[in-house]
């Protein structure tokens, strides 16, 4: 990984998470959690 990556991923992740707390109020990770579980369930039934 290079020097220009990394700092790419740290503003991303720095840019979600100001995201997060200015326009979601710190509830962005709890719907994000709960979409990916309903996507797991929905997968599991391929199994």
């Amino acid at each position: 990984m290079t020097n220009a990556i990394a700092i790419g991923l740290v503003l991303l992740i720095g840019g979600l998470i100001a995201l997060d707390l200015l326009w979601f109020g710190w509830d962005l990770h709890i719907f994000l959690g709960r979409r990916f579980v309903d996507l797991i369930e929905y997968l599991a039934i391929w199994r």
